[in-house]
């Protein structure tokens, strides 16, 4: 003050008289005296009063006497003391007092203006001031008139820096910004303190044009202090409320109240009604940018500090609801990129924060600014495409968007299919159609995957018991009443939203039908109870009104027919509008938006009179009854034909409307004003009688916006989807398709890794949530789309197929994908597996899969100690035998292939591998090996049975039908490459054998029939067959008999085929027994097994093992059954009848025939037990003794000496044994059917074949005559009591009688010459003594006797003489029986 020219002459001129000193200069002086005493222990500062040290510099800064760099530095001590916090909240009422004095100061603040530059540093200061106020801790003790006078001229000196310098701008609008942050800063804490004080004038309508004046007497600065500001109620009416509210509010802390006001202010500066119209056709913003910018950050500011806490203040959400988000949409469609980008920040902190109160206008918001912005056919610019796409992947990646947009407006049948379009936007916007791949496509596929990867993020979070259930509606009940018991409570509300969408699905479907035929329609929608059987008026109206799609011209018809029933039903359509406090031509535009007004008069007419009773019962507003609406609605629809038809060249002029609608009103005028805004909204905004079908995008009009506002008060509560997933089968549903079609394609398109791998995280959460859902189709769908990425499946077109997998980085990540996904996903897989295999077997031929793809699990233990995690052993690594590299190979396995690289064949000259060819295998052996394939075999035991069964399908389709004439070693090598997988599946899978073995059996079935020379294929057929016997054998027994039962089919071999693999067929079965003779039980098991074995018999290098797997099951019996008993046998006669090998097999063979007996009579012994089976059983043993002895027979007839003999010997010991429970009947089969057969089969050979072919039959004969009386003399004791007998016994002697009789070498032989009487005599002297040998009195009795010398004199004529004496015979002669010698059974008492 002393350096200027004013304080300065005055301090100089009156340097002696005190007096004379201006009193400013006096107060700052004596504050100079005491600041010092200030500040120690006996006056802390706590204690002064804080006007005392404020009031010198407030008093300068008011003064208008004062110049700019004087006001400036009393500002800046303001400052000073404000930051030193000397001013404590709880330091008493001084505090208070202190701060309104300086708030009052610096919002008055007067000087005078000496230079530009001065004047903008106070101003400077001045927002410096005010905001270190809001800052202060005492902050709290400033009113809401005060923070709103602060606000208010933080303001008007950014109104007037547009005019100053570019510094003062800047920080004038960053310190408004940082008042805002500090107010709403409080809003979390603030409580809704009733009702908040009303400010006259708002700051909203203030002269924003005033600047500051300068050198004003009244007001030195044109401060923007509300000179006339009262605070009061609600009710203008009551002054005396006003001011006791007034007063309070003034000493209360500031709150709610003045956050309101603020909050109204800022959004009123984006009041742009007054600059540019309302359609989207002129949204041209006609004034700069810079001020709605400035607005919309401070909004965004005061929504992300003020948060959730907003939905408390009812006022403030109220503002957000309406005027904000009305300013908001219109903004959205500014051409400027920045506005649009602030307003998507802004939607989405107000989605973030407060979307359970914004479900309308979200809804809105997406439907008229992003869906239309992000897409280049409504008009909008790249960039306005750009910043609303990457608004709406924003969005995307909130986590539970989609899923509430879906479940609020998707599933609600008054609102938009939003997630539907959302979804197709961002899966159209990812195609690059006839254009190279963009950053917005990239973009778009963003938040398309971030879409999917928040589905398949929240598959971790499902309840066990999450399950859904088919919809279907049983009875009819009135669609559009369908509530929710609790709209926070998955249990609830999910099965509500699915209800209420299958509802929209119905609808919609209904208005397609609807469309073509108005009455089958309505027949449809009856048929799915949405409307009831008999039609009611109500449900038709409804389903007009909230149906998307219909066609608007057949609902005008329907609704002005003059049919009574479409009357009614008229009427209950108006009655679903709320016109409540509407005006009239913004409730007629809504209500013509909905239908098509038809073009006859008496139609209209009936149209508006429905529409007049409605619109008079809700909104009468002036009018006096419903006539007067009608004939103003009428009037408006006539005006707005003129005004829009371009026909019409004379048009109503404002005069002629108000003229014409002259005593409407029950018979008196309507006010001019009142007409006058009619005539003029008219003009301005065209009422649409005939909406165009398909607009393409929403409109947001003044009409629609005051009727969203209406529903947004009866909408549905909005719901808020937590982590789980209990929409997401039924959104991926509906994205799945597209999705997949549109990752792909940029997949495709793309070149860059860094998109590879974002497709590749797309497909693989795609698979995830297929997977989890059960979406089998879709997941086929991706694994074929990924397939043909792969490039394996068309790898024949290049030259060097391997090095070129190596290169395409595209390739080898799809590769990589496809059969992760196959691993873990293969559960759900079906038709895709085809697809998969067609790659693996690509892989095969190009000689890159691991060598253990086609091994199974349980070969671990089989693989050679020297073969680690299924590579080939380091001999398998010789190059001598590699193929020139890059040429396709049908052997398997990473380092074979490897290996080709390496080659240097000095026989034949060959390039060798550059480094980036070699850099390119080492690739391609890196991606098969990430790719796992040996796994998606191995444990495929884990895979779904459905899955199972197709993965089996597509190898046996993969390999193709098995050919007589032979195919290409190519194809050979597909089809045993094939098959050895199908065995690992099988061998994987043996607790299900039953789903795979038909398929399995048949396509081996059809090698083996249709092979006629050895090859692989067919050699890995039977012998996969036998493994998997072998295998499967000891886990399945239920399914032993069709195991064993296709093994038939090795009988069914060609026979150059059988011949080729006999041995190793033979070792097989053999191991196959040792392993599980314990497990066959049945006869049509074992009957398969010794057929095997009985045809390698004759085999010479078989032979040997099949006997081998004969004597396992006959030794000792050790799994000889009644099942295989006889199969044995007769193995084993196959066996001792064959001439290959050695004599000595033969004759093991017979005596392993002949040890059987011991096994029947243990049989037989443990019949004793069997109770009612008992004799069931035994005639099965003596049924199998009967074949044994019969198998022996045919076997005594061998050309060697040796076989034949022991072949006797093990006869005659079988017919001789003990043991065997044998009848009579038997007894007499066994004499007849084997030993009577094969006397004579032996006569017929000595007499008829030559020596050299039979030698010795000379003692054959012998033994068997002597098998003959031994078994006999056994016998007979049991058999004489037959009828029969006597033929038996004629049968014994003729036999002995022939063989008397043979030559052999051409003369009778002297040891059967002398052998035959011998036993002969025995068996007569052996009779008589049991009487049976006797001579009967009967008529007839004398036969047998008769008979019986007949033969024996034929024999020996002596014997008679020899057994029956002289003497005996004359006792005969007479009747008289010798005695001792009484007649058995046989014997016929005498007639005495």
């Amino acid at each position: 003050m002393r350096r200027n020219v004013r304080w300065g002459g005055r301090y100089a001129s009156a340097a002696d008289d005190h007096h004379l000193e201006h009193s400013l200069v006096q107060s700052l002086k004596s504050l100079r005296r005491q600041v010092f005493s200030w500040g120690d222990a006996r006056r802390p500062w706590c204690t002064i009063e804080p006007s005392a040290y404020l009031r010198p510099f407030v008093d300068v800064v008011q003064s208008d006497e004062t110049g700019a760099p004087i006001t400036g530095v009393a500002l800046s001590s303001l400052y000073k003391i404000l930051t030193l916090d000397l001013l404590e909240p709880g330091s008493g009422a001084g505090v208070e007092a202190g701060m309104h004095l300086v708030v009052e100061a610096v919002t008055s603040c007067r000087f005078e203006v000496t230079d530009p530059a001065s004047e903008e540093t106070v101003l400077m200061k001045i927002l410096q001031v005010m905001l270190a106020i809001m800052r202060s801790q005492a902050s709290i003790m400033l009113s809401n008139q005060h923070v709103c006078t602060i606000f208010n001229t933080c303001f008007r000196i950014v109104h007037q820096a547009g005019t100053k310098g570019e510094l003062l701008q800047r920080f004038s609008r960053h310190t408004m910004h940082e008042l805002v942050r500090c107010i709403f800063s409080h809003l979390p804490h603030v409580e809704d303190g009733g009702r908040p004080p009303f400010l006259k004038p708002e700051i909203g309508a203030m002269d924003k044009d005033q600047a500051f004046g300068i050198k004003q007497a009244e007001n030195g600065n044109g401060s923007a202090e509300p000179t006339d500001t009262s605070v009061g109620d609600d009710n203008p009416g009551n002054p005396g409320s006003e001011a006791e509210n007034g007063v309070r509010t003034m000493v209360e802390p500031y709150g709610i109240s003045c956050m309101v006001e603020i909050f109204h202010f800022l959004c009123s500066l984006l009041n742009v009604a007054d600059h540019i119209g309302m359609s989207p056709a002129t949204n041209q913003i006609a004034f700069d940018e810079d001020m709605p910018l400035f607005a919309l950050g401070m909004i965004n500011s005061a929504i992300e500090l003020g948060g959730p806490s907003i939905s408390k203040h009812p006022k403030l959400l109220s503002l957000i609801q309406d005027e904000l988000f009305r300013n908001l949409m219109q903004f959205g469609l500014s051409m400027s990129p920045l506005i649009l980008s602030m307003v998507c920040s802004i939607v989405l902190n107000l989605y973030h924060h407060l979307r359970t109160k914004l479900k309308l206008q979200l809804e809105a918001f997406f439907s008229c600014v992003i869906l239309r912005l992000a897409q280049s056919r409504y008009g909008a610019s790249y960039h306005q495409q750009e910043v609303a796409m990457e608004a709406l992947v924003d969005f995307c990646r909130q986590k539970t968007f989609m899923a509430e947009m879906y479940a609020n407006l998707d599933c609600d049948i008054t609102c938009s299919n939003m997630f539907e379009e959302l979804a197709n936007l961002l899966s159209r916007s990812a195609f690059p159609i006839n254009c190279p791949l963009s950053s917005m496509h990239v973009l778009a596929l963003d938040g398309l995957i971030a879409v999917i990867q928040g589905m398949a993020d929240r598959i971790g979070n499902a309840s066990p018991s999450f399950e859904q259930s088919p919809l279907e509606l049983e009875e009819y009940s009135p669609f559009w009443t369908v509530k929710c018991a609790n709209y926070s409570d998955p249990e609830h509300w999910v099965k509500f939203v699915r209800r209420r969408k299958y509802i929209k699905r119905r609808l919609m479907i209904g208005a397609d039908h609807f469309n073509r035929d108005p009455k089958k329609g309505l027949e449809f929608l009856q048929g799915t109870h949405l409307l009831p059987e008999k039609l009611d008026p109500q449900s038709v109206a409804c389903f007009f009104r909230y149906t998307a799609g219909l066609d608007k011209n057949l609902v005008g018809d329907f609704l002005g027919n003059h049919d009574e029933f479409c009357v009614q039903v008229l009427h209950e359509f108006a009655w679903t509008f709320d016109f409540q406090d509407m005006n009239l031509d913004t409730a007629l535009r809504l209500f013509l938006e909905t239908f098509r007004l038809p073009g006859e008069s008496q139609k209209i007419q009936r149209v508006l009179e429905a529409f007049s009773e409605r619109y008079y019962e809700q909104s009468p507003q002036i009018l006096v009854d419903k006539d007067a609406a009608l004939v103003l609605a009428y009037s408006l629809i006539m005006l707005n034909t003129d005004q829009h038809n371009v026909q019409v060249k004379k048009k109503m002029t404002e005069e002629d409307f108000i003229r014409n609608n002259r005593r409407i009103n029950g018979g008196n005028d309507l006010p001019r004003e009142f007409l006058s805004e009619l005539y003029h909204s008219i003009c301005r905004n065209e009422i649409r009688t005939a909406p165009e079908q398909g607009f393409g995008f929403t409109e947001m009009s003044p009409s629609r916006w005051i009727d969203l506002m209406q529903k947004s008060k009866k909408t549905s509560p909005y719901i808020v989807c937590d982590s789980r997933p209990f929409l997401d089968r039924d959104m991926f549903a509906i994205m799945s398709g597209p999705t997949i079609a549109a990752i792909s394609v940029v997949f495709d398109y793309a070149e860059h890794e860094e998109v590879f791998l974002t497709c590749v995280d797309g497909f693989l959460a795609v698979a995830k949530i297929s997977a989890y859902h059960h979406l089998e189709d879709v997941l086929d769908d991706l694994v074929v789309s990924l397939c043909k990425f792969t490039t394996l499946l068309n790898s024949s077109l290049v030259d060097e197929p391997v090095t070129a997998f190596g290169d395409d980085i595209k390739a080898r990540l799809a590769t990589e994908t496809v059969f992760s996904i196959a691993n873990r996903y293969g559960d759900c897989i079906r038709t895709g597996w085809r697809n998969i295999l067609d790659c693996i077997l690509r892989l095969h031929k190009l000689g890159l899969l691991p060598a253990r793809v086609a091994s199974d699990a349980a070969d671990d233990s089989e693989l050679p100690p020297d073969s680690v995690h299924g590579k080939p052993v380091p001999s398998s690594l010789s190059t001598s035998h590699i193929q020139t590299m890059g040429t396709p190979r049908r052997s398997s396995g990473l380092m074979g292939r490897f290996s080709q690289l390496l080659s240097l064949d000095t026989e034949e000259p060959r390039l060798q591998p550059t480094e980036q060819q070699l850099a390119a295998h080492q690739r391609t052996l890196q991606t098969i090996q990430k790719c796992r394939i040996d796994s998606i075999f191995i444990e495929s035991k884990f895979l779904h049975a459905d899955s199972l069964m197709q993965i089996a399908r597509a190898l046996i389709w993969a390999a193709g039908r098995p050919q007589k004439v032979s195919s290409s070693p190519d194809d050979e090598d597909t089809a045993v490459f094939c098959l050895e997988l199908l065995i690992a599946i099988t061998l994987n899978n043996r607790d299900r054998i039953g789903l795979l073995w038909q398929g399995v059996y048949e396509h081996i079935a059809n090698i083996v029939q249709s092979t006629v020379m050895p090859c692989a294929l067919v050699e890995k057929a039977v012998f996969g067959l036998l493994r998997i016997c072998q295998r499967l054998l000891p886990y399945k027994e239920n399914l032993a008999d069709e195991l064993l039962r296709s093994l038939q089919l090795v009988l069914k071999l060609d026979a150059r085929v059988a011949d080729a693999y006999c041995e190793n067929i033979t070792q097989e079965v053999t191991r196959l027994v040792k392993a599980n003779a314990a497990h066959i039980k049945s006869q049509m098991g074992w009957r398969t097994i010794t057929s095997l074995l009985s045809i390698t018999a004759r085999h010479p290098e078989a032979s040997e093992i099949g006997f081998e797997a004969l004597l396992f099951i006959m030794s000792e019996g050790a799994h000889l059954s009644p099942a295989n008993y006889v199969l044995c046998i007769e193995a084993s006669r196959q066996f001792a009848e064959s001439r290959v090998g050695l004599t000595d097999r033969s004759v093991r063979a017979l005596d392993l025939m002949a040890e059987s007996m011991n096994c029947l009579a243990r049989w037989s012994h443990e019949t004793g037990n069997a109770g009612a089976e008992t004799d069931k059983i035994s005639e099965g043993i003596r049924e199998m003794w009967l074949r044994l002895v019969q198998a022996l027979r045919k076997i005594c007839l061998d050309q060697r000496e040796e076989v034949r003999n022991h072949a006797l010997s093990s006869l005659q010991r079988c017919l001789v044994g003990d043991g065997v429970c044998l009848v009579p009947s038997t007894w007499l089969q066994a004499f007849d059917l084997v030993i009577f057969t094969m006397l004579d089969d032996l006569l017929e050979i000595a007499q008829n074949h030559s020596q050299k072919d039979y030698r010795n039959m000379e003692g054959t004969l012998l033994h068997a005559m002597k098998l003959l009386s031994k078994v006999f003399l056994q016998q007979w004791q049991d058999l004489f009591g037959l009828s029969s007998f006597c033929k038996l016994w004629l049968g014994v002697l003729s036999r002995l009688e022939k063989y008397m009789k043979v030559k052999v070498r051409g003369k009778k032989s002297d040891k059967l010459q002398e052998l035959i009487p011998e036993l002969l005599k025995n068996t007569l002297f052996m009779m008589k003594s049991k009487g049976i040998l006797a001579k009967r009195s009967t008529i007839g009795g004398d036969s047998l006797w008769e008979l019986t010398w007949l033969h024996v004199n034929n024999i020996a004529p002596s014997l008679q003489s020899e057994v029956f004496p002289g003497q005996e015979m004359e006792q005969l002669h007479s009747g008289v029986q010798p005695e001792g010698n009484r007649p058995g059974l046989l014997a016929e008492p005498s007639a005495s």
